[in-house]
Formats: structure tokens, sequence, C-alpha cells
């Protein structure tokens, strides 16, 4: 490290307490006096915490200085008020949907920028917007209503091998996902990779996202923690899929994961930037928008693209190694994202924002998959197109239990066994991504049968997930 690099405990030793003092601090310094020497910076630093007043006006400065000024000379922030009623939205499987994903739905169609809305049958509480809810906007982002996991998406490799691949590759198929996949905070793969998302022009113009590079290097091809997996399974194809492939059983690789860490940090930095611009009371700052025709909103939306477009890139890494390593050539592959905003034009040809957070894009013809739990199969489906449920349906079975509920309900040696009936084998995996936590897909399917036609169905067989 360079002697003259700040670090978070040089400012706190001034008087930086604050993480976000901090944060500011050190990069302003970094970007306008990178020259100086980090004496010369502290004693900037310190001068401005003396007397923040004397800075407001700086034009390089100043955004620091705001960080201690007195608050009697700020001018109060104006609170937004909320509509007293919520705008109607559509509701698939009200009775799969528990009281506070409802009430937080609710609580997102009461935003003055709120213009539709609709909750998923496998929907259950989140941050922000709940899992499975779908929010239409006028000019505006929500972070929150994205997510952290930003772009986050299911991918599907479909490989023309005989229906006893699994059992005659039983051993190397295990191998391949322990030594060719990834979980977890901080992980990466002992692989040297490539891809032509890491050398996206936004890493190189926007300062914060140029932070990020190094860890999107190091995390490519890997999955995060949670519900996230990579498996291997068995395919059936139902006649009339339209897929140009015949009807019948084929061998399957289904990964589920989203940005890493590069999604997780910018979806915390644009949310901490939209509750300091849009004020909004306690209940609901997790709403907080960004309007897109201001700066910050509109370098959210370059960064949500980047992250969205580097979930896809670990997937397609995450398939590459593993087909691979394996010597197989997948003849189709079908890929869908969730937690992210969409543009699109309402009957009257007004652009609206549409927010999936955890919801599969279903519009007339678009493919998608909806996966079960770890032992129960999932289906590739077709949208169609649905207007009232803004093109959408669900991303999953949905949860119906928390993961510490699920702990505290189900034994290791319980789950061992349920895999084994359903001759499931876990690489890693906890108890708390138990098949018991999650609601029944075929029923959740039944209330969306007017929002996408199924043709085709996943079986889980062998399957890696965190903690293995």
């Amino acid at each position: 490290m360079s002697k003259n690099k700040l670090r978070g405990k040089d400012l706190k030793r001034i008087g930086y307490h604050s993480n976000r003092a901090k944060g500011i601090g050190i990069e302003v310094m970094s970007k306008h006096y990178k020259h100086s020497s980090r004496d010369e910076m502290l004693k900037v630093l310190t001068d401005i915490k003396a007397n923040p007043d004397e800075f407001l006006d700086d034009t390089v400065l100043g955004v620091i200085a705001a960080q201690f000024v007195r608050k009697d000379i700020l001018k109060p922030k104006e609170e937004i008020e909320l509509l007293r009623e919520s705008n109607d939205f559509k509701v698939y499987g009200r009775k799969l949907i528990d009281s506070s994903a409802y009430q937080q739905m609710e609580l997102a169609m009461r935003l003055p920028v709120a213009v539709k809305g609709a909750l998923m049958p496998d929907a259950h509480h989140g941050y922000g917007l709940p899992i499975g809810g779908v929010l239409a906007a006028k000019n505006a982002v929500i972070p929150y209503g994205v997510g952290v996991d930003i772009g986050c998406r299911m991918s599907l490799s479909i490989f023309d091998e005989g229906n006893d691949y699994l059992k005659k590759n039983n051993y190397q198929v295990k191998l391949a996902l322990k030594e060719r996949t990834n979980f977890g905070a901080g992980g990466q793969l002992d692989l040297k990779q490539e891809h032509e998302v890491l050398d996206r022009k936004e890493f190189d113009e926007s300062p914060f996202l140029k932070k990020l590079h190094g860890k999107a290097v190091r995390q490519l091809g890997t999955s995060g923690s949670g519900n996230h997996f990579v498996e291997f399974g068995t395919v059936e194809l139902f006649d009339g899929n339209k897929l140009g492939l015949d009807p019948g059983e084929y061998l399957g690789l289904l990964s589920h994961s989203g940005s890493r860490g590069l999604g997780a940090a910018i979806a915390k930095y644009y949310t901490d930037l939209a509750k300091e611009k849009c004020y909004l009371p306690s209940q609901a700052k997790h709403l907080s928008w960004l309007d897109l025709d201001s700066e910050e909103g509109i370098e959210y939306w370059i960064a949500m693209n980047l992250a969205g477009d580097y979930a896809k890139a670990c997937h397609d890494q995450i398939h590459y190694h593993l087909s691979k390593f394996l010597g197989i050539s997948p003849v189709l592959n079908i890929e869908n994202h969730h937690n992210f905003a969409w543009k699109m034009k309402d009957s009257e040809g007004e652009e609206l924002i549409v927010h999936r957070k955890g919801a599969t894009p279903a519009a007339k013809g678009e493919l998608g998959i909806i996966p079960g739990s770890m032992a129960s199969a999932g289906y590739i489906v077709r949208g169609k197109g649905d207007v009232n449920s803004l093109l959408s349906a669900s991303h999953g079975a949905g949860r119906k239990m928390s993961r510490r509920k699920a702990k505290e309900s189900y034994t290791g040696s319980e789950m061992k066994k349920y895999l084994s009936q359903y001759g499931v084998t876990l690489i890693g995996g906890g108890i708390d991504e138990a098949p018991v936590a999650y609601k029944d897909l075929e029923e959740v399917m039944r209330y969306q049968e007017s929002l996408v036609d199924a043709i085709g169905k996943f079986t889980p067989k062998i399957v890696r997930m965190d903690k293995g």
C-alpha cells in the first residue's frame, strides 16, 4: 500500500467517525489530491472538520464539509407525503401470500411515483418491495425495488445426452461441481478467466465503479450464498415446446445467482443516495427513489445495467467451465433475470419503469425458468404477456418459512432422508434451504396459468450450494 494512501483509521484519528464521512473524504482526496502527501491531505481534512462553513461552497471540498456543517444552518429536509390510500394492484394467489408481504406492497403503492403494481403467488416479505413484487413507477427508479442482488438470474443449458448420463458419470459430475464452482461471500475460482464484461467502459468512466473492478474480476464465475445454486438434473420437454428440440428427456444444467459483490455495493451506495435525496416517512424509507432525469438516477441506471450484464457473465462462465470439464456441449440455453428495472410503455404510450423484485419477465413468447426446491421440479415457461401482471410471473416457489424457522423446525438427518427419497445428492447447502421451507410450486403454477405456459420441466439430481 502506498505510504500516501489514506485509510479509514487515519481519518478516524482526526475525528471522522461516520463511515460516510470517511468514505467521502478518502474518495475526494484520492481523486483531487493524489499528488499530495498523506500529512498534507490530513491537514486539509482537519481544517474542513474544524471550519466546515468555510468550505461549503468549494466545488471539490464542499461535499466533505457538508458532513460536518451545523445542522441549524441546513435547510430542513421536507418529508415527501405518501398517498392516503394505496393504488390498486393485482394479486395472484392471495391465499399463498403472507400478510406482511401484502402490506409491503400496499405501502409501495402509496408512493406518489407508483402507477401500477402486481404481486406474484410466490411473494414473501423482503426489504423495500416484497419478494415477488412488481411495481411500475413514473420517471423514477427505486434501488431497493430492484434489490441488493442486482440482475439475479436463472440459466439453463440443455444437453442432448442420454437419460443415464448422470448415473454413468456421477463421480465426474460431482467433481466438476466441486472444482469448477465457488459459493459464498468473497469467493473466487482458482482459474484464469476472461470476459468482455470486464473491459466495459463504465468501469473507467465512474470512480465508484472503478473501485469495484478488482472485486468483479475476482468473483467472475462464482455464486452467492442463500438460495443460489448450480445443479445437474433431467430436462423433460413437452409436446409443442417450439424450441426446435424433440419432446423427451435431456440432461440439464441449471444455475441461479446474481451480480455478487459488485451488485451489492451498487445497491448500498445508491440506496443511501436515494434516502438522502428522497426523504420518505420512516416506514417507507427503503422505497426511496432516484429521478431518472437526475445525475444520480442516470448513474444508477448505468450501474444497474452493468451489474445485470455481469451477472449474466458469471452464468456464462459457470456453464462454460462445467461443460468443458465434462467434455459436453449444450444444444440450447434458456435464461431470464429478476431483481431489475425495465423501461416499458403502457397502453397509452407513456414510458414506465417496471421493477421486478424476484419476479420473472413474462412478455408474450418470452422464455423463462421457474425453479422449485432442491428436491422438486421446476418449469421451463413461455410468457403469455398478461398486462395485469405487468408482463410478469413468479421467479420460483417462494419461501413459506423463514430461514430461522426452517433451522428450528428441521434437522440435518431429516433433510438427508428426504433428499434420499427423491434421489437428490446435495453438495453443501444448509437446513435453511430445506425443501420444507418452500411453497408447493405446483400450487403456485396453478395461480399463474394466465401468465405463463409450461413447456418443459427440470428435475434436480446433483445440487451444489454454499457451505460445501
